[in-house]
């Protein structure tokens, strides 16, 4: 197989596992935590602290960035993509492993928010080691759409997720809340075997081991001295994570507890839209290879800042056909040109001593916001029908502020690897 494509099918693989890991998570924090690992006298108190706890992961998700992106920009990023991976399963399987409120009290909470903040130390450095390995395999002429593969990996781990949460879900109240909320985090170990497999043979990149980039002795210095305002233009586009966790998780909890969907139907809706976004994906990275990184970029999240509402209109209103059109609309179509672009719009920037520093650190510190909005949009929302506007008027405003900052950005899909980053300007 040819290097550049066994980089990109190693990230699919490697995010498919890693995100499969993430995304089990989420929707068991939108369904099952709530009841098993806080107290149930305030059901909206526990769902409120159910999200929280996955949004801390985003705490440690920069301190990760920091730490994994100078590993990566040093020592190279295949020694971070193995590693990464095997956190993130350690600390998955460890999830399942643990006792509830009902038998350990606040202990309980506790041990998940730490196997939280290990699975964000993980995702930190997972993204950025992909994202810069398949970008410095692939062809000058075609780096969006090689890099879109690592997205595509995070969207089918995501259906891998919600899958497997189907039949999970079906089981008896009892069932599922002594033993079968464990199954999927128990799983995370056969996937994991699977991507270490794929990554083991893959070879470091050209771009990485020439001399120039050897003799970088500390990257993230480097990285703020010379591109700090790449770094700013990274954490304010990536704002645009916000549609992704308010889609895949609020909606889900929303749905279901206000609108009173069946779980089934709000998961196959996330599912529906999700394969959706493995054909688009790819699809849109190939149109930002012919026009350009931008206007992709900038159109999949301004439209997405317009289809939010709709979308929410329909799951309020309770609408299960329309909650699928809109729902594939914004999260497999619209989203899809943002979220498939940004990698190569992102490592672009950056010249290869920096890369995967200046990804990590920009989109971990602009995806925690993303990761708190579940978090602040049971906090705003409001009551009765029109309670989900504070919501979509979030997810608006910082959608336009993610295009606004790519807007900002230089055009790099005509410029050689070589010649990216300060070099560029």
């Amino acid at each position: 197989m040819q290097t550049p494509r066994k980089a990109a099918l190693a990230s699919w693989i490697g995010s498919a596992v890693e995100y499969y890991d993430f995304f089990i998570y989420g929707a068991a924090a939108s369904l099952i935590f709530p009841k098993l690992f806080f107290s149930s006298e305030n059901p909206q108190a526990a769902l409120m602290l159910s999200f929280a706890t996955f949004g801390v992961a985003y705490i440690t998700r920069p301190i990760g960035a920091v730490v994994l992106g100078h590993v990566g920009d040093k020592f190279g990023r295949k020694k971070v993509l193995t590693f990464t991976l095997l956190l993130m399963g350690f600390s998955t399987f460890i999830i399942g492993c643990l006792p509830t409120y009902a038998q350990a009290g606040i202990w309980a909470p506790a041990m998940l928010v730490v196997a939280r903040l290990l699975q964000g130390i993980s995702a930190a450095g997972e993204q950025a080691g992909a994202n810069s390995m398949t970008l410095e395999h692939a062809p000058a002429h075609r780096r969006a759409f090689f890099s879109s593969f690592t997205l595509s990996g995070t969207q089918a781990g995501l259906i891998l997720a919600n899958l497997v949460f189907l039949p999970i879900t079906a089981l008896p109240e009892d069932q599922l809340l002594s033993w079968g909320w464990r199954v999927p985090f128990f799983l995370s170990a056969l996937v994991v075997a699977v991507g270490f497999w794929v990554r083991r043979t893959l070879p470091e990149t050209p771009a990485f081991e020439s001399e120039e980039n050897k003799t970088e002795r500390a990257p993230v210095v480097t990285l703020f001295r010379e591109q700090w305002r790449d770094v700013l233009r990274v954490v304010f586009a990536a704002l645009v994570s916000v549609v992704s966790t308010i889609g895949a998780n609020y909606v889900l909890a929303y749905a279901v507890r206000e609108a009173k969907i069946p779980q089934a139907t709000t998961l196959l809706v996330l599912i529906s839209a999700n394969l959706v976004a493995l054909a688009a994906i790819p699809l849109w990275a190939i149109l930002a290879d012919r026009i350009g990184r931008r206007p992709v970029f900038i159109f999949g999240a301004l439209g997405s800042a317009a289809t939010v509402w709709p979308m929410f209109w329909a799951v309020s209103s309770g609408d299960v056909t329309l909650m699928f059109v809109f729902g594939i609309l914004l999260l497999g179509v619209v989203y899809s040109a943002a979220n498939g672009v940004w990698p190569s719009l992102y490592g672009e920037m950056f010249d290869t001593r920096v890369r995967l520093s200046g990804m990590a650190i920009g989109t971990q510190i602009g995806f925690a916001l993303g990761g708190f909005a579940p978090t602040i949009a049971a906090a705003i929302q409001g009551t009765g029908p029109t309670g989900w506007h504070p919501v979509a008027i979030f997810v608006t405003i910082t959608s336009v502020i993610a295009a606004i900052s790519a807007f900002t950005a230089r055009e790099t899909y005509r410029t050689p690897l070589h010649l990216l980053g300060p070099r560029a300007r």
